[in-house]
C-alpha cells in the first residue's frame, strides 16, 4: 500500500494556494484542509461578539465555545461555525482585513495548530496555509512554497470579489495585500516564511493548469 502523504502548501494572500490544494487533494483522493479558513472562522466569530481582535484574553472564551466545520457541496466546500453556515461571510472584506491581527495571537495559533495537526496525523492531507511546513506539519513529505507578484494578486482578488458581488477598486486592493504581507511575515509568532526544504513555485504566470502540472511532478518525484 502506497504511503499516505502530508502536502504542505503555504504562500502569501491570494497565492492561490487554497484553489490549487483543493485540486490537488481532489486529484490524489485526499482530505483537503482549509486552514485559512479556520482563522476567518475565528475572526468571524470575534467580531459577532464585538470583542477587541487583539484582546487575547477575550479571544480564548471564543476558542472555548466554538465548533468549525467543513461540509462538502456541489461548489466545494461549506463551512459551518457553531452550525451556521458562514461559507460567505468569512470571504468579505472585513473579514480578510482582520484575520491576520486574529492570527497573531498565540491562543489562537496554539489551538487551531492542535487542531490541525490532529486532522493531519493519518496522512492523506493537503493542508495550505502561512505556517503549514514550518509549524503545522515540519515533518511533511512535500512542501510548496506559492508566490505571486502584488499584482497579480491583487487581479486574481479583483476577479473573485466581483464574481461574489464585491467591488473593490484594483489600488485599495493592491495596498490590502501588502499590508497583510507585512502582517503575515512580520509577527512574532509562526511568521510566514518559505521553509528550508519547502519548492518555492511562482504563479504569476501560470495558469491553474501549469500548476496542477508542475505540482503533481513535484509529488510524483518525491513519492
Amino acid at each position: 500500500m502506497a504511503k499516505l502523504l502530508q502536502i504542505a502548501i503555504d504562500g502569501p494572500a491570494s497565492a492561490g494556494k487554497s484553489t490549487i490544494a483543493k485540486l490537488v487533494a481532489h486529484n490524489l483522493n485526499y482530505v483537503y484542509c482549509d486552514t485559512g479558513a479556520m482563522y476567518r472562522s475565528v475572526t468571524w466569530a470575534a467580531i459577532q461578539k464585538d470583542i477587541p481582535l487583539d484582546n487575547e484574553l477575550e479571544l480564548e472564551k471564543v476558542l472555548d465555545d466554538i465548533t468549525i466545520k467543513f461540509v462538502p457541496s456541489e461548489d466545494g466546500q461549506q463551512v459551518f461555525v457553531n452550525n451556521q453556515e458562514v461559507t460567505k461571510e468569512i470571504r468579505m472584506p472585513k473579514i480578510s482585513n482582520n484575520v491576520s491581527t486574529v492570527a497573531a495571537q498565540v491562543a489562537v495559533r496554539k489551538y487551531l495548530t492542535d487542531l490541525q495537526q490532529k486532522i493531519a496525523s493519518a496522512g492523506g492531507i493537503v493542508m495550505d496555509g502561512r505556517d503549514i511546513g514550518t509549524t503545522v506539519l515540519p515533518d511533511a513529505d512535500i512542501k510548496i512554497f506559492m508566490v505571486a507578484s502584488v499584482k497579480e494578486r491583487a487581479l486574481r482578488r479583483y476577479k473573485e470579489n466581483i464574481s461574489k458581488g464585491i467591488d473593490t477598486p484594483l489600488a485599495i486592493l493592491e495596498q490590502e495585500i501588502e499590508k497583510r504581507d507585512y502582517k503575515d511575515s512580520t509577527r512574532s509568532i509562526s511568521p510566514l516564511v518559505k521553509a528550508e526544504d519547502a519548492i518555492k513555485l511562482d504563479t504569476t504566470n501560470l495558469t491553474i493548469e501549469q500548476v496542477i502540472v508542475k505540482i503533481m511532478k513535484i509529488i510524483e518525484k518525491k513519492a
